[in-house]
């Protein structure tokens, strides 16, 4: 009755608790001896259910609910308490027949509280379970015909043990449970009655009102307390586990305040002992640095364990600075440090157009790149290879891409690096061990995500010490480089969202398991026109600008540039065209610093006095149609050349002789062009007592310089049919393709170069593979006009097309070749 505002309480006299109830007939059952009235009001609860012999307050509040029981106080007090079906609290709600349930408790009103709000609180005594058998009236409220239902119940010794495991798991409940008792724990243990236990321990526990009622509408005693006991259980795990967390927290908390209490402690000790507060304050400081570094759970837990170490070891230790090291590494490594892509595909459209003259496929797989990159933000970075010859701008296009992407540049040199401790880093129990240099870039750049080049891949060595390709294989690999393990660091950290950059010269080098993770961008070497564009754009106005020089005194027209290119450079990039414009502009860069004025233009016809004789001699196409004399067209690092092969027969016993340093394939290509011009011979009625009385002689001028491939094969069977025919080689006519014994002409790689070198000298026809008719898309426009090309099957069609005069050979050949101009 606590809680009741204001008031009189009203005691309410009647019979006392706990008489047992029987069923008489004309009735529903009797209390003392009097019957019970068959009709009854019914009072509907809201969350609650009564039970028989047990004491229920309620707090009534609807009109209808206190004219029922102003009547019921008036009268005999009796009444039918049912629950709700549906828990409705609204004050306009007024339950039916069909809102209550069909099960409730005969309860006698023992005491009424009038509240000043008009409300009232009443106590009713539950007297015994009965059953609404039907509906008599429900104006002013709900009155029905019930009957009385006894338990049923046998006294068996399973009846007797189930009593004993009830109580003892509602003790174990009791002991957990905050909102049970002491005082309910003790009745417990009193109740004689299994029935009344059931009751009693159902109106005391957590339950919901629905598990009440089932509780209530059991009347076999003995399902109704394993229905009890299943409820205790439940109950019982629940409370131990929230126990389990409590403790746990507790105990938590318990450890955080010792540590805190012992650090307190160790410091007084020191302060007794004299120590100075500097070695503290380093390690707070740590402590709040590893806070804010935001650490994986992993290399948090790692920090934190050497961090701990590193407080309890003295200065002087000589573990105390390995440690203070490491720690430095794991707060200064930028694990969440990111940098915003700029995802303006346009904007780095431009950025790359002005850096980069040409380049038109490593821009498009960038803009790609940026573009799924704007669609999909966790997307991981590729791992793009460029692959072209010295100098074309490798390293500087990948700082130009860094730029388009608004990402940090790092670049790490890989040439010569024969350690794996470079790439991994050595293990902390070396003396001065440091992280490998991938670790060492990221640090440095200070952002997860930067632009991150591997120059020079190709110049990878191996020794005793280890492969440091193989150490790349984990870093240059998107499905595993998220969880990237240094020696030194040793936890995971996240190289997914790294651009990685690779530059080479060559692919044969990379061993091929690295090779295949990687995303081959071919860069090529420049063509003439295209180095001239990048000098008049790039290179002239970025040197004029480093040596102080303005228009007024150094100018460099298009054909004097172009005569740079072609006397003093021979080169497939730019490096050296650029140190001989600097030479120019340092030149005069002295004239005017010494006060003589600058030069103006600097016409072609000038360039010795700045640079000297020129050192290469423009190549040019042979003087006049020769026998045993054809232009062939190789590919080198440094772009494509023009080769002259020579064919000449002497008296002798069918020997051939190969001069000019030619390469293992070379030799074995002359061979071949040999036996095709034996077979020839002998078709053909060719060259009186070949090969039996003359030797051959093959030979490729340039002889310091080492050469080897097979795409001069047709030009050393086109050179030697014409010496051994006496039919001259149209100078006119430059060629390249490889030989087979049955006189077929096999595709060869470098197109691009050998054609422009064709170009260059001043040939008219080229002769290329037929299989070779589609790399002609990467020959500019201006020079596939400049030129006729043949496009050969057999040996056949390159004799037809090169022999000043085929007729002469005896049986003309049946040409398959293909003309396109």
């Amino acid at each position: 009755m606590e809680g009741l505002p204001g008031g009189v309480e009203v005691p309410l006299g009647g019979g006392g608790e706990g008489e047992p109830v029987a069923v008489l007939e004309g009735g529903i059952g009797k209390r003392g001896g009097e019957p019970l009235p068959g009709v009854l009001p019914v009072l509907p609860l809201v969350d609650a259910v009564g039970f028989p012999d047990l004491s229920i307050p309620l707090l009534v509040g609807k009109p209808q609910s206190i004219r029922l029981v102003d009547d019921v106080a008036a009268g005999d007090r009796l009444l039918v308490l049912v629950a709700q079906r549906v828990p409705r609290r609204e004050e306009e709600f007024r339950p039916g027949p069909d809102d209550v349930y069909r099960v409730g408790t005969v309860g006698r009103v023992v005491q009424l509280l009038r509240l000043p709000q008009g409300g009232m609180q009443v106590v009713v005594q539950g007297i015994a379970r009965a059953r609404l058998l039907e509906f008599v009236s429900t104006d002013p409220y709900l009155r029905a015909r019930v009957e009385v239902v006894e338990d049923v119940v046998e006294r068996t010794p399973e009846l007797e043990a189930l009593v004993r495991a009830v109580t003892s798991t509602f003790r174990k409940v009791a002991e957990l449970a905050p909102y049970i008792p002491p005082p309910v724990a003790v009745a417990v243990m009193n109740i004689p009655d299994p029935g009344d236990l059931a009751d009693f321990l159902a109106a005391n526990m957590n339950l919901e009102t629905a598990e009440r009622q089932e509780i209530l509408e059991t009347f076999d005693v003995r399902r109704r307390l394993e229905r009890i006991h299943f409820f205790l259980q439940r109950e019982l795990e629940l409370l131990e586990l929230g126990s389990k967390v409590q403790r746990e927290l507790q105990e938590e908390v318990a450890r955080q305040q010792r540590e805190a209490f012992l650090r307190r402690q160790l410091e007084a000790i020191r302060r007794e002992l004299g120590e100075t507060d500097e070695r503290m304050a380093e390690v707070e400081e740590l402590r709040r640095e590893l806070e804010g570094a935001g650490l994986p759970e992993e290399a948090r837990k790692e920090a934190e364990r050497e961090l701990n170490r590193l407080e309890r070891l003295p200065p002087g230790s000589p573990e105390y600075g390995m440690i203070r090291t490491y720690l430095d590494w794991m707060v200064s490594l930028p694990w969440q440090t990111v940098t915003e892509d700029n995802l303006d595909v346009g904007n780095a459209a431009r950025i790359l157009d002005e850096d980069h003259y040409n380049l038109e496929k490593v821009k498009e797989r960038i803009l790609e790149f940026l573009a799924v990159r704007k669609l999909k933000a966790d997307q991981r970075g590729p791992i793009l290879c460029f692959l072209g010859p010295p100098g074309v701008g490798k390293t500087s296009l990948g700082q130009s891409i860094a730029r388009a992407l608004g990402r940090k540049f790092v670049r790490m040199s890989l040439g010569g690096i024969r350690d794996e401790a470079e790439i991994r880093g050595h293990r902390r129990t070396y003396i001065g061990a440091l992280p490998g240099r991938i670790i060492q870039g990221m640090r440095r750049v200070g952002s997860r995500n930067p632009v991150f080049m591997l120059d020079e891949l190709d110049k990878v060595g191996l020794d005793f010490r280890g492969d440091p390709s193989a150490a790349l294989l984990e870093v240059l690999d998107p499905e595993q480089n998220h969880s990237f393990v240094d020696n030194y660091l040793g936890v995971p950290f996240d190289l997914s969202r790294v651009l990685f950059i690779a530059t080479v010269n060559m692919l044969d080098t990379v061993p091929p398991a690295l090779r295949d993770r990687l995303e081959v961008i071919e860069i090529p070497g420049y063509t003439e026109e295209e180095k001239v564009q990048i000098a008049r754009g790039f290179i002239f106005p970025k040197q004029r600008r480093e040596h102080g020089l303005g228009p007024e005194h150094l100018e460099l027209p298009e054909e004097t540039l172009r005569q740079v290119i072609r006397s003093y450079t021979r080169e497939a990039g730019v490096r050296q065209l650029e140190r001989e414009i600097a030479s120019i502009c340092r030149k005069v860069a002295r004239r005017v610093a010494a006060g003589e004025g600058g030069v103006g233009q600097v016409l072609p016809e000038e360039l010795e006095r700045y640079l000297g004789p020129p050192r290469f001699p423009r190549e040019v196409a042979l003087e006049a149609d020769e026998v045993g004399v054809a232009t062939g067209l190789a590919w080198t690092p440094t772009g494509g050349e023009a080769l002259v092969v020579e064919a000449s027969l002497v008296p002798g016993r069918g020997n051939l002789i190969l001069t000019g340093h030619l390469g293992e394939v070379m030799r074995e290509s002359a061979q071949a062009a040999m036996t095709y011009a034996r077979a020839l011979a002998a078709r053909a009625g060719l060259g009186d007592g070949f090969p039996e009385k003359v030797d051959v002689h093959i030979h490729v001028p340039a002889g310091a310089i080492p050469k080897d491939g097979p795409s001069a094969g047709v030009t050393m069977a086109t050179a030697l049919v014409s010496a051994v025919a006496g039919v001259p080689v149209k100078r006119s006519v430059a060629m390249t393709g490889e030989i087979t014994l049955r006189g077929k002409v096999l595709p060869v790689g470098g197109i691009k170069e050998k054609v422009l070198a064709a170009h260059r000298i001043g040939a008219r026809t080229v002769i290329l593979p037929e299989e070779n008719r589609k790399d002609l898309s990467d020959v500019p426009a201006g020079v596939r006009q400049a030129l006729e090309f043949v496009f050969a099957r057999t040996i056949d069609d390159v004799l037809n097309v090169a022999l000043a005069d085929p007729g002469k050979v005896q049986g003309k050949f049946d040409s398959n070749a293909v003309k396109s101009s």
